[in-house]
C-alpha cells in the first residue's frame, strides 16, 4: 500500500490506536460518561479510514486524483475537530466543534461519493472504442 490509501490506513491504524487506549481508560475509571466520542473516533477514523484505504488501494487512479486528496484532508480535518467536539457537547461544554466537524465530514463523505460515482471519460472512451464498429 503506498500513497494516499497508505496515508488513510495510517490515520486508521492512529484513530485504532486511540480508540483502544480511550476504552481501557474508560474500563478501568467505569466512567463510560464519553463513548459516543470513543464510538465515533471508532467508526469514522478507524472502520471509515481502512474502507478508504482499501477503496483508493483497489483504484489506483482515482487515489492520485485532486478530489482524492481533498477527501483525505477534509476526513482529517473532520476526525481532529469532531471526536473532541462530540466529548465537549457531551460535557456540556460547546457544541460548536461537533457541529463543525460533522459537516465537515458530511462534505468529506460527499467528495469521497463524487470520487466513487463520477463518470471517468478515459474508461468510457476505451468501453466505447471497444464497442464501435470497425
Amino acid at each position: 500500500m503506498t500513497g494516499l490509501s497508505r496515508s488513510f490506513m495510517i490515520m486508521a491504524i492512529f484513530s485504532a490506536l486511540g480508540g483502544i487506549v480511550w476504552g481501557i481508560v474508560m474500563a478501568a475509571s467505569q466512567n463510560h460518561l464519553l463513548s459516543p466520542a470513543h464510538g465515533h473516533l471508532n467508526l469514522l477514523g478507524w472502520v471509515s479510514c481502512a474502507l478508504f484505504a482499501f477503496y483508493y488501494h483497489l483504484m489506483p487512479r482515482a487515489a492520485v486524483t485532486g478530489l482524492a486528496k481533498t477527501h483525505f484532508a477534509l476526513t482529517l480535518i473532520a476526525l481532529l475537530i469532531l471526536v473532541p467536539g462530540i466529548a465537549l457537547a457531551i460535557l456540556e461544554l460547546n457544541e460548536t466543534l461537533a457541529k463543525i466537524g460533522s459537516l465537515v465530514f458530511l462534505a468529506s463523505m460527499l467528495v469521497f461519493a463524487w470520487v466513487v460515482i463520477k463518470p471517468n471519460p478515459a474508461q468510457h472512451d476505451t468501453a466505447t472504442r471497444k464497442n464501435a464498429p470497425a
